[in-house]
């Protein structure tokens, strides 16, 4: 019987952390572990206005369940990649690998952001978000019930988190504005291959969740592959609810430098 994955408060280690996120993989070389990576960015003079802890914290609670698992495999592809793509590209991978990390982030998002958006909802508050939290415990996805201190909290960082990644606007504030978000196409390509490197079937790929964190169904899913499919990244045939996918390029590296060079 597979474990069920509980909510945690690890997301309080840090949001969206774009620019420090960033340093760290400038920072960090493969097969370097998290002990190490902080020694160095605590060297580096490129934390400042950071804590020692604080730091530490962030590298160990935030950087390393993110971006070191599989032996570094995502911190290995997305340094490759920091120096080349624009942030807005940034970002959404840094959205995706942070909330397959950070499942309460990951569940906000596909419950409770997306619904409000589409429903024609305008704003998204931390009371809203409380009330997430809130239902979440009830429904036993934390291992044991948060103080109220604790809700309100990870409330906060929840729709902090959003604003970070671009999903709502930024600044100080306990009630933001969503901000139009959709998923660019070297996004869309870097995460259709790598669902289907890490085993994912072609039909169970268009429904996978991850594609849900910006708001498309499964016949959106398979339009923006199709649109791939124009630009020679894969070959896409569907009839009903069968679809083949033929992939052009065996890893992520070598899509990668395709879409970087384009």
């Amino acid at each position: 019987m597979v474990e069920q994955r509980r909510y945690t408060t690890q997301l309080a280690a840090g949001g969206g952390v774009i620019e420090e996120t960033k340093s760290l993989l400038e920072l960090w070389s493969p097969g370097m572990r998290s002990g190490e990576l902080y020694s160095i960015a605590l060297a580096s003079g490129r934390f400042p206005t950071m804590s020692a802890r604080r730091l530490r914290n962030l590298v160990a609670e935030c950087f390393a369940p993110r971006y070191l698992i599989a032996e570094g495999a995502p911190a290995r592809q997305l340094k490759a990649l920091a120096s080349t793509w624009p942030n807005v590209d940034l970002s959404q991978l840094f959205l995706i690998y942070s909330s397959r990390a950070n499942l309460i982030l990951a569940d906000f998002i596909r419950e409770l952001y997306w619904p409000s958006y589409e429903s024609g909802a305008t704003t998204l508050s931390n009371p809203h978000a409380r009330v997430f939290v809130e239902r979440a415990i009830d429904d036993g996805k934390t291992i044991k019930r948060w103080s109220d201190k604790t809700v309100e909290r990870i409330a906060g960082y929840l729709t902090a988190c959003c604003a970070d990644f671009g999903l709502l606007e930024a600044g100080r504030r306990s009630t933001r504005r969503f901000l139009p978000y959709r998923i660019t196409p070297p996004v869309a390509a870097y995460l259709a291959y790598d669902l289907h490197l890490a085993g994912v079937g072609d039909n169970a790929l268009l429904s996978h969740p991850d594609w849900a964190l910006f708001g498309l169904t499964r016949e959106e899913v398979l339009d923006r592959l199709k649109r791939l499919a124009r630009h020679g990244l894969m070959i896409v045939q569907s009839a009903g609810e069968v679809v083949r996918i033929s992939w052009t390029h065996p890893t992520l590296e070598t899509l990668c430098d395709v879409l970087t060079e384009g």
